[in-house]
């Protein structure tokens, strides 16, 4: 293997790989970091580029620190943990910052600061690969080795939620001694509160109101009658829920307890709890959600008698937490089972009187239906990774149409993909009167790739 010595490493990358140059080739150096001098095998050579991965060190950086995971460079879950938390939040800043004026020739106009909470044991919602290798001893449970399809051997994960990372060895026997356990793919786990008991409502604090862990075995065949005792005893003994999933999402049904407490997150300051099902697609991280939905509704300076839009608002994260601000608010996101969800849960919270909420494909919209839904004071857009690129334009064509007047005076976008905000981003202030006020990065996902963000878009006075 060829051995590439003393390469000095410029930057580092998204994936924590370092940036060197040798003999006019850009060398991507795994394990490295900012101005470390590096010996390097190197494991992919193409014209323009290596992949190579450090081996022996003449110079460290003072923000490498030592991984807390003993499978740390073998598992694909995390990226970052060799390096400082501080100098992560950087490298997603720098991210950031570099997105929005590459793709977009953006500055904002200020840099807020980086929204941080718990590095170990945040995940609360994981979806973990089980697959039986005969090689490896049998049955293995967890992530995905890096940048491979094969699945990790881990034990333990300290990323994960305490008492899922607790129960992994159980669980992985639990399925190895299924009679289905080569026909079982994959293991989804939520965790969630409980209500409290005595009727106080949100005054309890988290720390009295019961967890419930919900796991979701995805199965290609019907479980045997022993399978079934298997669960069940074990879902006793580790007190959690076991649902089963035969097909796509719609199909997990709860298997066990019955009846079995409601999986639900809370948003104390605004007096919500939000209830949700196990496949239901929820931030990872309570924590920084709560934050989250803190920061994006102080963005928005919501006042009494505006009207609000949250687009792409799944079962009514922001939608409700705006309810409480604002006069009226209305929901939009392309999944009905979500639309359903959100509509049931503004009923519970008593808030059915100031939302509402509509089904409507927000990748295909044009501005003429965004005028149909009437004028909007304020504006939310919390997309997927593919961002609101349809939305977006149909803003600019309303203000190039000279429809200015009848658009949001705020918007505020909350990203999970860089790339894509700094295009919106672009489309919105080149094209649609408003400039970039503030962004900056919210770390829901510690050391791991992942970049998070918010922006608050001004259309001035």
């Amino acid at each position: 293997m060829q051995r590439l010595h003393s390469l000095a490493i410029e930057s580092v990358d998204l994936e924590a790989q370092g940036l060197a140059h040798h003999e006019g080739k850009v060398v991507f150096v795994e394990n490295a970091l900012l101005g470390e001098v590096v010996d390097a095998e190197v494991l992919r050579s193409k014209p323009s580029y290596a992949k190579a991965r450090a081996v022996a060190w003449h110079r460290e950086s003072a923000q490498r620190v030592t991984p807390r995971c003993p499978h740390f460079g073998v598992c694909g879950g995390c990226s970052m943990q060799h390096i400082d938390p501080a100098a992560q939040l950087a490298i997603k800043q720098r991210v950031l910052e570099d997105s929005f004026w590459h793709i977009g020739r953006l500055k904002p106009e200020q840099i807020i600061a980086p929204l941080d909470g718990p590095a170990w044991g945040y995940r609360t919602r994981a979806r973990l690969t089980a697959r039986w290798v005969d090689k490896k001893g049998g049955m293995l449970l967890g992530f995905h080795e890096r940048r491979s399809s094969y699945v990790a051997v881990m034990n333990s994960c300290e990323i994960l939620h305490p008492r899922v990372a607790e129960m992994l060895p159980a669980m992985k026997d639990l399925l190895a001694s299924l009679s289905i356990a080569r026909r079982l793919p994959q293991a989804e786990v939520a965790v969630g509160e409980g209500e409290a008991g005595d009727g106080a409502g949100l005054a309890f604090t988290a720390q009295h109101r019961p967890q419930v862990v919900v796991w979701v075995l995805r199965i290609l065949e019907p479980l045997s009658d022993r399978d079934e005792i298997l669960l069940r005893e074990f879902a006793d003994q580790w007190q959690v829920q076991f649902w089963l999933q035969p097909g796509g999402p719609q199909t997990a049904q709860l298997f066990y307890p019955k009846p079995a407490p409601v999986l639900a997150y809370y948003l104390p300051e605004f007096d919500l709890r939000m209830p949700f099902s196990p496949v239901d697609f929820t931030q990872v991280n309570p924590a920084i959600n709560q934050a989250m939905v803190h920061r994006a509704i102080d963005m928005l300076d919501c006042q009494p008698g505006d009207r609000v839009a949250d687009l792409f608002c799944g079962l009514g994260n922001f939608t409700l937490a705006l309810a409480r601000r604002a006069y009226a608010v209305i929901g939009i996101e392309g999944s009905a089972a979500l639309i359903a969800r959100a509509q049931t849960n503004a009923e519970l919270q008593g808030l059915s009187g100031r939302v509402n909420f509509l089904a409507a494909n927000l990748f295909e919209v044009g501005p003429e239906w965004l005028q149909q839904q009437g004028h909007f004071d304020r504006m939310l857009l919390d997309p997927p990774r593919e961002g609101a690129q349809a939305v977006c334009q149909s803003l600019a064509a309303l203000h190039a149409s000279g429809q200015g007047m009848q658009l949001p005076q705020r918007l505020v976008y909350v990203s999970c993909n860089p790339a894509t905000l700094a295009r919106d981003a672009a489309i919105l202030v080149h094209e649609g009167g408003w400039h970039l006020a503030q962004a900056g990065v919210i770390n829901m996902f510690p050391h791991t790739a992942h970049v998070e963000s918010i922006a608050m878009f001004d259309r001035g006075v």
